[in-house]
């Protein structure tokens, strides 16, 4: 029988935690800098025909922290995107992008294999209106280690980190003046970062953060939702969701999810759900050799938060057609910002999914953008925000609105 035991401060590396040989750009042979954020490598790319305003795309290896396993420092990879033009006299405004659920292996690292035509349609948007983007792959995607899905604070050290470099890459052209958004996963990376951002990064001005489809939850917050039993989850228990001194991932699964665990060690979303198509894998319990019960005692707890006051307001964007992460529980997240004394602004989006609310909201997005650019005192809506209905029907004719 395998465990998870490691010694301590030791970062899992190999194929079982899905790092693969890219290229040499992302394994740093030399010792790490002590500050977290500075450039290790950099690398011109060219910029994706899906996002003509990039002007320039730049591949980023940078230090970070590791806040999974406590190994210390680590190299996280990420891109930066410039808008066209000269840059303005105080530098372009940062948005720091915490992107979705792409798998766990390092083949999936947007900064090695591009970003889906979604989030660059989306990105584009911003670059066109005068922000720089800084994207991070996340620690372990790409970087050495298992890449800790769902783990708040891993991610959202990786986000803090990826703009500190950043601003080293192009210090003439930045501003330090940052927007944080992130969709799903990101929404909880997001977040994650800004819990994180008055201790861990206090050198940055953080004017607020843009969340779609967030993945976070607030046990201690007003509104109680149960764990989420998703395929999606089946890829934080095997990258650093389950307790060290339980059984390893490969002890819980049955066959069919031992075969799909070889697939997610090699491969991306698409090819996990085709995987499960061909295994037909008809729910969450036909991946476990052992009851959800048993299960619940040896998960981590990877996307429970807690909820802190912020010095920057928070936009909040749910599609009421998301049925990956329904309307209730993003309502839940908004309630208990809400009750630890935040300004935030929950929109719900008629007609939209999970993945339809990111382009449905960016309208609000860049008002709330603008506003905080221009100084203006945060708003809320926190005293009128509802529980939602179930997830309503998507409308098929909104863009990237299929799920």
């Amino acid at each position: 029988m395998s465990s998870n035991l490691l010694s301590a401060g030791e970062l899992p590396v190999g194929p079982s935690s899905g790092d693969m040989d890219l290229s040499s750009f992302y394994r740093w042979r030399n010792e790490m800098p002590e500050s977290p954020g500075a450039v290790l490598r950099s690398q011109t790319l060219r910029p994706q025909e899906t996002m003509p305003a990039a002007s320039e795309a730049i591949r980023l290896l940078y230090s970070s922290t590791d806040q999974r396993w406590h190994s210390g420092a680590i190299p996280v990879s990420g891109t930066l995107f410039l808008p066209a033009g000269p840059a303005p006299a105080q530098g372009w405004p940062i948005l720091a992008w915490a992107h979705g659920t792409l798998g766990i292996a390092d083949v999936c690292a947007p900064s090695w294999t591009g970003f889906r035509d979604r989030d660059a349609a989306y990105l584009n948007r911003w670059l066109e209106r005068g922000f720089a983007v800084v994207a991070t792959d996340y620690q372990g995607l790409g970087g050495p280690g298992p890449h800790p899905y769902s783990v708040w604070q891993a991610e959202g050290s990786s986000v803090l980190d990826s703009i500190r470099a950043a601003r080293a890459a192009r210090p003439d052209q930045l501003s330090n003046r940052t927007l944080l958004a992130g969709q799903s996963q990101g929404g909880g990376a997001a977040l994650g970062a800004a819990t994180l951002a008055a201790f861990y990064a206090p050198d940055l001005h953080i004017l607020g953060a843009v969340v779609t489809g967030p993945n976070s939850t607030f046990p201690d917050g007003p509104v109680e939702v149960l764990p989420r039993q998703s395929m999606t989850m089946f890829l934080s228990f095997a990258t650093g969701g389950l307790r060290e001194d339980g059984p390893g991932i490969d002890d819980i699964l049955s066959p069919q999810g031992l075969e799909l665990l070889e697939v997610a060690r090699r491969g991306c979303t698409r090819d996990i759900a085709l995987k499960a198509r061909e295994l037909k894998v008809a729910s969450y319990e036909d991946l476990l050799a052992i009851t959800s019960e048993r299960l619940a005692t040896l998960r981590v707890p990877t996307t429970d938060m807690p909820a802190t006051a912020l010095s920057f307001p928070l936009l909040i964007a749910t599609g009421q057609a998301d049925e990956t992460i329904p309307p209730a529980r993003q309502y839940a997240v908004a309630a208990a910002l809400c009750a630890a004394g935040n300004k935030v602004t929950w929109q719900v989006y008629e007609g939209l999914g999970h993945d339809g609310a990111m382009h449905g909201s960016l309208n609000d997005a860049f008002a709330f953008a603008r506003a905080r650019l221009n100084g203006q005192p945060p708003t809320s809506n926190c005293d009128d925000i509802q529980p939602p209905g179930p997830p309503g029907s998507r409308d098929p004719d909104k863009p990237f609105n299929d799920d």
